[in-house]
């Protein structure tokens, strides 16, 4: 049966905006959202710079995976991207532009939740062009060490999370989800950050994290069994639906859904990346599912990606500009 998948392309009805702070340097930040035209994806602007420089939010943009994902172009960078990334995502957004005033995404109170909520004041606009989806054909699969992610053929899109730390309170944690609109506000959305409270006294001894309270990151006590956070945790499994939606949100940099299913053994986002690389590299394990019009019928077609030798990390999973080289294969 094939997944439902809603064909559109979607945007946001109205311009929303919100205000917080960012994690690291714990410094005041706006943000806006905007409407966006029909095949753009997410772009960022620097609104505090001048010329407003954009940054595309896609896999080849990646300067960093280190405590977050930021993406830049030249000297500007964007960081903390992944929450706000997986709320537009896991609301079905495909085309918004980002206005902010800071090196980095506020982290409001650690989940995609606060910016799911700011997207539904927006509205969602469907617009006239039709999506396309990547769709996984054969596994690949990505490591480091003994971490490992992995995405398999899948008819949707399915991720299975694994994490394993030390301590009795994160010991052991697993979490499949069918990953729908409905099931990301409710049980995913929702999951906060989280780290020792050793790591985050160095991180603030070297400068780092100044924006980090209770508020918005879950602090796991010294002796690994407790937290620190008087309202407890969301869910049971709050720490592994968080890196759940970290995945989400860093996934959304390929630029455009995915039929498959990804299960990631204490992955995290130097993994994330890495995965999305060698999709890019591995083309014969993969295809487009494009959706097209015939009369009031929306049909599915199948396109297979030619590039030029040399082309293999190129950002390929951007929308597909008139003249490109795709060429249906079949039909779905």
């Amino acid at each position: 049966m094939a997944p439902v998948i809603e064909p559109h392309q979607y945007t946001l009805k109205k311009t929303v905006s919100c205000c917080g702070v960012g994690l690291h340097t714990g410094r005041t930040v706006n943000l806006t959202i905007h409407p966006a035209p029909a095949n753009v994806g997410i772009r960022f602007f620097r609104s505090d710079l001048k010329e407003k420089p954009v940054i595309p939010a896609r896999m080849d943009r990646v300067v960093d995976t280190r405590l977050a994902t930021t993406i830049g172009s030249g000297a500007t960078r964007i960081s903390t991207t992944e929450h706000l990334l997986a709320a537009l995502r896991g609301s079905g957004i495909d085309n918004a532009d980002i206005e902010i005033d800071s090196h980095e995404v506020p982290i409001m109170d650690g989940s995609a939740d606060p910016f799911v909520h700011l997207l539904r004041q927006g509205g969602r606009r469907k617009q006239r062009a039709l999506r396309k989806v990547l769709r996984i054909t054969s596994p690949i699969t990505y490591s480091e060490g003994d971490k490992s992610i992995r995405i398999e053929p899948y008819d949707g899109f399915k991720i299975t999370g694994r994490i394993a730390f030390e301590g009795e309170l994160l010991r052991e944690q697993k979490y499949s989800v069918e990953v729908t609109r409905e099931r990301f506000m409710k049980e995913i959305a929702r999951a906060r950050t989280f780290g020792y409270v050793e790591q985050v006294e160095h991180l603030w001894a070297n400068g780092l994290a100044l924006g980090g309270t209770l508020e918005n990151v879950i602090a796991i006590h010294w002796d690994r069994r407790s937290i620190l956070n008087e309202d407890g945790l969301r869910y049971d499994d709050e720490f592994v639906r968080h890196k759940v939606l970290d995945l989400i949100g860093d996934l959304a940099l390929l630029g455009t859904p995915v039929f498959g299913h990804v299960i990631a053994d204490r992955s995290g986002h130097g993994l994330h990346l890495g995965l999305m690389q060698t999709i890019a590299e591995r083309p014969e394990c993969w295809e487009y599912v494009k959706f097209r019009k015939n009369g009031n019928t929306v049909l599915r077609q199948v396109v297979k990606e030619t590039r030029r030798a040399g082309d293999r990390i190129k950002p390929f999973f951007t929308p597909q500009q008139p003249g490109s080289a795709a060429q249906p294969v079949c039909a779905a």
